[in-house]
């Protein structure tokens, strides 16, 4: 039986501006108020694990325990088929640099290994999300949720974060970055994630 959630108020541990704007839009029915963590001023906490789930825990209890409130978290990220599920779990490190993230750059390494391999089309890939929400307590309830598609290049689209512009999904002619935040948010994999998440511990 999974742990029902009944404050008005979920901090959200993500920095990321786009993951935020997407979990309110998202929450925005439910009567929950979602809080950021730079608003919380929460360091961001060393993702040492290997897997989307471990991450995402470390992430959910850190800020759960730093303020006492319940705290949702998620470690997303693309799986591409012929790179043996690359960049995946590092998703966010392949677009590092010392100024800050550069997801034009990881984009163009994906495409680049994917020439180099001669990967036939379609490229397939998936996006995966795994939510965790922590209680101060300790307890916690994980969900997790996908979606599958083709890469495609030259990259098309302004709208978005991340992979989006590259991302295209299954039954669909437009990438994500060519959607609306509407009609991505009623197909991606946080909203896979987010509909489990509210079956378990909000319904």
């Amino acid at each position: 039986m999974t742990r029902k959630f009944t404050d008005k108020r979920i901090l959200f541990a993500t920095h990321n501006a786009g993951k935020l704007e997407e979990l309110q839009e998202l929450f925005a029915p439910f009567d929950v108020v979602v809080v950021g963590a730079a608003e919380m001023n929460l360091p961001e906490p060393d993702e040492t694990e290997t897997t989307f789930v471990g991450n995402a825990r470390i992430k959910a209890h850190a800020a759960a325990k730093a303020t006492g409130m319940p705290a949702l978290s998620d470690d997303s990220g693309i799986e591409v088929e012929a790179l043996d599920g690359a960049p995946g779990v590092y998703t966010a490190d392949w677009a590092e640099t010392p100024k800050g993230r550069d997801f034009l750059m990881a984009m163009t390494k994906t495409h680049n290994l994917l020439e180099e391999l001669d990967a036939p089309h379609p490229r397939r890939a998936r996006f995966c999300a795994t939510m965790v929400l922590a209680w101060p307590d300790g307890h916690d309830e994980v969900f997790e949720g996908k979606v599958t598609g083709s890469l495609v290049w030259p990259l098309r689209g302004e709208l978005g974060h991340g992979y989006d512009p590259m991302f295209q999904p299954d039954g669909f002619s437009q990438t994500f970055a060519e959607m609306t935040h509407a009609e991505k948010n009623s197909i991606s994999h946080r909203a896979d994630v987010f509909a489990k998440l509210l079956k378990g511990c909000f319904d």
